[in-house]
């Protein structure tokens, strides 16, 4: 009976990391190193204008600011979110069919999935 003494680097289990600044994937480039933060060089730029914005502003560092146009689009997905849950809630009372209910589900976590995206 032989036994392996070799040892095998280990590999530290890739995650899937997503943007800090719009929350979208960023993309595994495979490099060492700190893991990027952002998707695009854009979202970098956009985060430290908000940085900038708010340390002049005095607002706490943990602030979430969006314009005007953002909020709007949060309320419109999370109005959608509520739809689809309301749907998926009226098929269940009218006992509706399992494929139909399994497509309602699938439609509330793709919403779901939508509004997970902040900005």
């Amino acid at each position: 009976m032989t036994v392996d003494n070799s040892v095998e680097p280990t590999r530290r289990a890739r995650q899937v990391r997503h943007c800090a600044w719009c929350g979208r994937r960023v993309p595994d480039a495979g490099r060492q190193g700190r893991p990027r933060l952002y998707c695009a060089q854009a979202c970098r730029q956009r985060a430290y204008e908000r940085r900038t914005a708010v340390q002049r502003g005095g607002l706490p560092e943990d602030s979430v600011v969006l314009s005007a146009a953002e909020l709007a689009d949060l309320q419109d997905r999370l109005f959608q979110l509520r739809c689809a849950a309301e749907d998926v809630v009226t098929a269940v009372d009218d006992a509706a069919d399992r494929s139909d209910l399994r497509k309602l589900a699938a439609q509330v976590v793709d919403v779901a999935a939508e509004l997970e995206r902040l900005r």
